[in-house]
């Protein structure tokens, strides 16, 4: 059988009638073409100019190494120069990607290049949404968000592969207990069935993305990405609605981590070690089981 995937739903425009019909309100992924045509950035945002207003800038860099249990969280794997690093992205093929990076604080002008998608719904939190750059082959692991948010993620100068994945399938895409991460010892591209049995018959979407495409995330999606080539994207994040939503991701910000933090810097790959046990014990249950019904 496999992971099943269907393509995703994709749309040139939309109304805020039958986004919230078709996607908000029973939280379906979609892919907006048109989008940010009309946002200044889709002309302007090159590598060049990228480079040109935040290039001195030192940025932190992270590769596809599995997680080092004795390390902090969102620890990086080298600093480079981010001028430097658009030249690498651009020169040759690397793992290496920059995430969670606000270069419009550094920059504040590009505030005036993209435009928040009020017209579809409200709610947007960031001042300074976050940017995500990566060179061709880099791969972001299996995740979802921490804060639980919508996400409009809108992509430049290149293309991008996503999987993704509907929350309630976590258990059997091997969810590490205490972390918004699935187990980083399978290969969601070529997974391996005999080891990993319960990713055998999950659903979920798959989706390309090419420069100016906006992918329409909901709420704690779980998402794989590929680059394929280098080239970066831009996340806008809006609240959900649903308080329950909103406990959730509080929960995930202030209990979750912190009790998660305490426990890797006590007990380290000990710790590391029992999540992974966990993350596969409930994956078989949940086959077992046939969940998700």
């Amino acid at each position: 059988m496999g992971i099943i995937l269907k393509p995703i739903d994709v749309v040139d425009d939309i109304s805020k009638e039958e986004f919230y019909e078709k996607y908000l309100k029973p939280r379906r992924p979609v892919v907006i073409k048109n989008m940010a045509k009309k946002w200044p950035a889709y002309q302007k945002w090159t590598m060049e100019y990228m480079k040109e207003v935040v290039g001195d800038v030192e940025v932190p860099l992270y590769d596809s190494s599995k997680a080092d249990p004795s390390a902090p969280i969102n620890a990086s794997a080298a600093k480079m120069k981010f001028g430097d690093y658009i030249d690498l992205i651009q020169r040759e093929p690397t793992d290496l990607r920059i995430f969670l990076f606000d270069p419009i604080k550094y920059a504040p002008k590009l505030l005036e290049d993209y435009i928040s998608p009020k017209e579809l719904m409200g709610g947007f939190l960031d001042k300074y949404p976050n940017m995500f750059f990566g060179g061709k082959g880099s791969v972001t692991f299996l995740h979802f968000d921490i804060d639980m948010a919508h996400i409009f993620h809108t992509h430049f100068n290149g293309r991008k592969h996503i999987l993704l994945f509907d929350y309630k399938w976590r258990e059997r895409l091997y969810q590490i207990p205490y972390a918004t991460y699935a187990l980083e010892d399978y290969d969601i591209e070529n997974p391996d069935f005999t080891k990993f049995p319960a990713l055998d018959g999950v659903e979920g979407i798959e989706c390309f993305l090419e420069h100016g495409d906006t992918l329409f995330m909901p709420t704690g999606w779980w998402h794989w990405m590929k680059y394929l080539d280098g080239s970066f994207s831009i996340s806008l994040r809006a609240w959900d609605k649903s308080w329950a939503v909103k406990a959730h991701s509080l929960w995930n910000l202030t209990v979750q981590r912190k009790f998660d933090d305490i426990m890797k810097s006590n007990f380290k790959k000990k710790y590391m070690d029992w999540k992974e046990k966990v993350a596969i014990k409930r994956a078989e249950i949940a086959l077992k089981r046939g969940l998700p019904r």
